[in-house]
């Protein structure tokens, strides 16, 4: 996840200027250290079931194996089943919502602008694709089934077809069918219903104001539990191969508390980050990662069998559609087996429990894109290149196993999975140079996943806030470091596969739920039957109907939404010290104005704009009525094309005003 690096807090210190009305002096304003902004009952109660666990398995390593043994057998005999039917019903659901009407709804009002370009915004999903796991399973899981298959005899071409079938299949649309419905939630309520940015908004349509309640709350509980045993497995799977790299090219003992040592010094890394603030230099980083995997990809094509990957891969995508629909629904009921539990199942459970980390980010940089064009993106654009990606290593390795290295890659596999990318590499030319390069991309995915995994539970615990002080960032980056080193020495690999069994079982049933609200307000969006937080009076909803809007109707918008919309937004700047930030108006706009020191301010201006109706109208106007309507319009910044935001509510324009604010920030 090295793209969900960069998506920071609004603020931070220094960075905006401060100061009374009319000055032109700027201060550093310093947070007190021990400011809080968080939603109290979430953030102490998943801290508490967190704490527990933790507890559980540092005072008693080898009773918690034991019942993590016990507790994923259960959940597999009890609930396999319904994983496999959930996620299945989670790819039906985006095709539903992307093929059908509800396809050209917008994540935004209706004449949103997306906020990125086209391409910009694809290749931000490309690097949403990249991360840890792609990193550790791109030999291992290829070579794993093609050394001990499900069905086929074992080192058999017929096992190694089988195995890239499999691979595609856990890596493919199904994971991200599953981002893409928790992402497409989180877009949806928060940039066109200006709902807070959390899992609970989603099921406003469901429980109405009771999402401010106690249910509320577990939602968002279960949401960070499940997304902390997510990030603690994956942070697991990253340290286990740092350490298995370094032992390879160094001799350094590979041992459960060496892999201890090793997460204290990569989540040291990580908290510099968040109390420095160094979000452009963690955001370079990132893409400088992700460069430099492309390049140990086309290098690994390159000096690899080229010609037999390339047709591979064609044949590997075309086995992948024959088997789609026997693979999205297989559960071995009729011969039951311990392979899906360690395969199939936990990364099913991996993906529901890493879905509000990667929706969080993929829904903040989709604003303005159709439901159409979020779902087809978000599945496809990560898909194809993971394709690619299992492609030109499983088969490079497989290829090497059945020639070259005779057998050795899949017995180093059986051994140890954290070893597979090394032993394969050691069969290509720059041995040493490749795996120096991979033990530095996983550790830098290690350090951004666990840095932007602290700001989106964080946001969670905070009720949406994103601008939450820096000292609830390192609790939970810290609390993640602690979850993966207590998991690892509690059990290893098998333990942080049956914690994040465990923590995906509730989130399931939420991102279910999740589904049925979402389907059930864009429905009622595209019949109009959505309510407004104010019912205007009788005449004016008539006049709203059977007659264009007035200069004076856009007026009193303005007045009634605009004015005290803005006076909000101002009012919380300058309770976080930028006192400088000012709202002004004249007889044609009102308009925010956030200074910055380089000179680059923030403007949100609202305005009343005219347009000529049609020729030929369905409806008559009143007599003397002018042939042309008035619209209030959004502007962000000189320059830039207003935006229709007639109708908008005084809470719709503060989160349009939000939205723009953090894109500005980013930029």
């Amino acid at each position: 996840m090295s793209g969900a690096g960069s998506n920071r807090g609004a603020f931070a210190a220094g960075r905006l200027p401060r100061g009374g009305a009319g000055t032109s002096s700027f201060a550093i304003r310093f947070q007190p250290m021990l400011r809080s902004k968080m939603n109290p009952r979430v953030f102490w109660g998943a801290s508490a079931i967190a704490g527990v666990l933790l507890l559980v398995a540092l005072v008693a390593p080898g009773a918690s194996d034991l019942f993590f043994g016990r507790a994923q057998a259960w959940v597999i005999d009890t609930f396999g089943w319904f994983y496999v039917a959930s996620v299945a019903g989670f790819l039906a659901v985006a095709a539903y919502l992307a093929l059908g009407p509800t396809g050209r709804l917008k994540l935004g009002p209706d004449d949103a602008e997306p906020d990125f370009p086209y391409v910009s915004w694809l290749a931000m999903l490309f690097a949403a694709g990249m991360g840890i796991g792609l990193m550790y399973f791109a030999v291992a899981e290829p070579i794993q089934h093609y050394a001990a298959p499900p069905e086929a005899a074992p080192g058999t071409l017929d096992a190694a077809r089988e195995a890239m079938v499999i691979t595609f299949t856990h890596w493919g649309v199904h994971a991200w069918a599953v981002y893409a419905m928790v992402g497409l939630s989180l877009a949806y309520f928060a940039h066109r219903k200006g709902l807070p940015l959390t899992l609970r908004s989603g099921l406003s349509p469901l429980l109405g104001k009771r999402i401010n309640g106690p249910i509320g709350d577990a939602v968002d509980i279960f949401a960070i539990c499940g997304t902390l045993f997510g990030i603690a497995t994956s942070l697991g799977l990253g340290v286990s191969q740092i350490n298995s790299g370094l032992n390879y090219l160094t001799g350094l003992p590979n041992t459960p508390w060496m892999q201890v040592g090793l997460i204290a010094l990569v989540m040291a890394a990580a908290t510099a980050s968040v109390l420095t603030g160094l979000d452009k230099g963690v955001r370079r980083l990132s893409e400088l990662n992700l460069v430099l995997a492309v390049l140990l990809m086309l290098f690994v094509l390159v000096v690899g069998p080229t010609g037999f990957l390339l047709k591979a891969l064609v044949q590997n995508f075309g086995l992948y559609l024959d088997h789609f629909f026997v693979r999205t629904f297989n559960l071995y009921a009729y011969e039951p087996r311990g392979w899906m539990a360690n395969w199939t199942l936990f990364y099913w459970a991996w993906w529901i429990a890493w879905s509000p980390f990667v929706g969080m980010f993929i829904a903040r940089i989709s604003r303005g894109r159709t439901v159409r064009q979020f779902i087809i993106g978000v599945l496809l654009v990560p898909t194809g290149f993971t394709f690619l990606w299992m492609t030109v290593f499983g088969n490079t390795a497989i290829s090497l196993d059945m020639g070259q290295a005779a057998g050795a890659i899949s017995q180093a596999v059986q051994t140890d999975l954290s070893t597979a990318i090394f032993h394969f590499l050691e069969n290509l030319p720059g041995a040493a140079i490749t795996s120096t390069l991979a033990v530095l991309l996983v550790a830098v995915f290690f350090v951004t996943s666990a840095d932007s995994g602290s700001l989106v539970i964080d946001t969670i615990a905070s009720g949406g806030a994103d601008d939450t002080p820096r000292w609830q960032r390192v609790y939970w980056c810290t609390l993640e470091g602690l979850t993966a080193a207590a998991l690892l020495l509690a059990g290893g690999l098998s333990a942080l596969q049956a914690a994040t069994l465990l923590a995906a079982l509730p989130f399931t049933v939420i991102i279910i739920l999740l589904c049925l609200a979402l389907i059930r307000q864009m429905n009622a969006d595209l019949k109009g039957e959505t309510v407004e937080t104010e019912t205007p009076p009788l005449g004016e909803r008539l006049k709203r109907i059977f007659a264009p809007a007035s200069r004076r109707d856009i007026a009193r918008q303005m007045q009634r939404h605009g004015v005290p919309a803005l006076t909000e937004v101002r009012e919380a700047l300058v309770a976080e010290g930028l006192d400088q930030s000012r709202v002004e108006a004249d007889e044609q706009a009102v308009w925010l104005v956030v200074p910055h020191a380089e000179g680059r301010d923030f403007l949100y201006r609202l305005g009343a704009r005219s347009r000529p109706l049609p020729a030929i109208t369905p409806l008559d106007a009143p007599e003397g009525r002018r042939a042309i309507e008035w619209r209030m319009t959004a502007q962000t910044g000189e320059g830039t094309r207003p935006r229709d935001v007639t109708g908008f509510t005084r809470q719709q324009i503060v989160a349009d005003v939000l939205d723009h604010l953090q894109a500005w920030r980013l930029v």
